[in-house]
């Protein structure tokens, strides 16, 4: 304890520190307040309905993410998800589109244009998203609900719901240019834990203290294995030629970390956005068969659900490691630097090795991750709210521990650079530097 108050008083002494750290606090405030204000014309008083709909199901998953916004009609009810989305399509569309792999290659100025281009992006997907959750307001609330005529709401909606991401958008930015840790993370992680009291008060309400204190101890079981998940790393013995005065230095025997799990999140949302799709076109057809199709991949605790869901992760998991470990790249900085791996001839070889290495790691990283994104459908089968079984894995988990660990390793930075102990009597905290 007295370590911890140590620190903290360390780390208020840094002026450049704390000033981030208030800076991000109050962004992240600004974020909450707005979550909070529902859409002009709707009478906040006839929620109960939308509420209702959002209770479980994929849709409890959506109002999750964005904090509650989504059942409240907030202006902040899509919240930050358009601009995930757009991330994700313009990641996916690097790999095909040359223009965007020269801009990929070109540096500080070429990733500013590709985010440019997200950003645009974001607002192309947001004036479709936007209709489709003002037309899912029209269906589920009562007549009485809607204080404006039709056209003028459904005009002034979109423009505010738009405007809305945007601001969330500018918010996180601004979190990570002028803040502490990875800003469109962090209103993620803000939006989740905002929902943990609520679920965790309604499930102490209902259940016995004796079945409250083993989910916890469940969930700190789940928390801790998440933590192995994101810090877990492979560590590949090389060693460097000697070379001219630094002879003594380079001989020394290094280590090439390959992480376990090197796609972090991304493979858990790249799933999720597919199994989104079957509720999207639910009411596209009246076919029978096509109904009891989509009803079996909207039970978010469905055995076909979540065999599908844990599959997809463990493609996209190979898939997303591919293009974000490039073995060539490696094995040639070796090659170029003198370093080589014990055994294993320097260039082509070694990219082959490294390749294998990562192909053998994946897949029970792969396996792993797909294992706690289906957690809440074990918990859920086990009699617990689906509100509160969303904290015993999946992308919520994954998301809070990523990025309190990304958030503390800055700050350990900090306080390291000044010459202060860190967050930790011994080692560095491994954060993993956004999504």
């Amino acid at each position: 304890m007295k370590k911890l108050i140590e620190t903290i008083k360390n780390i208020w002494k840094i002026e450049e520190l704390r000033s981030r750290i208030l800076t991000t606090l109050g962004f992240l405030l600004i974020y909450r307040l707005g979550s909070f204000v529902a859409l002009p014309g709707i009478d906040p008083q006839q929620l109960d309905a939308l509420q209702n709909q959002t209770a479980d199901g994929l849709l409890g998953l959506l109002n999750m993410f964005t904090g509650g916004a989504f059942s409240q009609a907030s202006i902040m009810a899509l919240g930050i998800m358009p601009y995930i989305s757009a991330s994700i399509v313009i990641q996916l569309m690097t790999m095909a589109v040359p223009y965007l792999q020269k801009l990929q290659k070109d540096g500080e100025s070429g990733r500013t244009k590709i985010s440019q281009i997200t950003r645009y992006l974001t607002v192309v997907i947001t004036c479709f998203q936007a209709p489709g959750y003002i037309a899912n307001l029209k269906a589920t609330l009562p007549p009485e609900a809607f204080l404006l005529s039709s056209g003028s709401f459904w005009f002034s909606s979109i423009i505010i719901l738009v405007t809305g991401t945007l601001f969330a958008m500018w918010l996180g930015e601004k979190i990570t240019d002028r803040g502490i840790g990875n800003g469109i993370s962090l209103l993620i992680m803000v939006g989740i834990i905002a929902v943990l009291p609520q679920a965790f008060l309604f499930e102490v309400g209902r259940a016995n203290p004796l079945v409250i204190l083993v989910e916890l101890l469940i969930l700190l079981v789940v928390i801790f294995a998440s933590v192995l998940l994101v810090q877990g790393v492979r560590r590949i013995p090389i060693q460097y030629a000697k070379r001219g005065a630094t002879a003594q230095a380079s001989a020394a025997r290094q280590y090439l970390p390959l992480k376990v799990n090197a796609s972090g999140v991304m493979p858990i949302i790249f799933a999720q956005a597919i199994m989104f799709i079957p509720i999207t076109f639910a009411g596209l057809s009246e076919s029978e068969s096509v109904q009891n199709f989509v009803t079996t991949f909207s039970d978010f605790s469905g055995f076909w659900y979540n065999f599908a869901f844990a599959l997809l992760i463990i493609l996209f998991t190979y898939f997303y490691t591919a293009i974000t470990v490039n073995t060539n790249q490696m094995a040639d900085d070796l090659k170029r630097n003198g370093g080589f791996v014990p055994g294993v001839k320097p260039g082509k070889d070694t990219a082959t090795f490294l390749d294998g290495v990562m192909s053998r790691i994946v897949l029970p990283g792969s396996v792993f991750l797909a294992v706690i994104a289906i957690l809440p459908a074990f918990a859920m089968n086990a009699g617990i709210n689906q509100s509160f079984s969303q904290f015993f894995g999946g992308t919520s988990l994954l998301i809070m521990v990523g990025v309190v660990l990304d958030t503390l390793q800055q700050i350990e930075g900090y306080l390291l650079n000044r010459h202060y102990d860190g967050l930790m009597k011994s080692g560095r905290l491994t954060g993993r530097s956004g999504m």
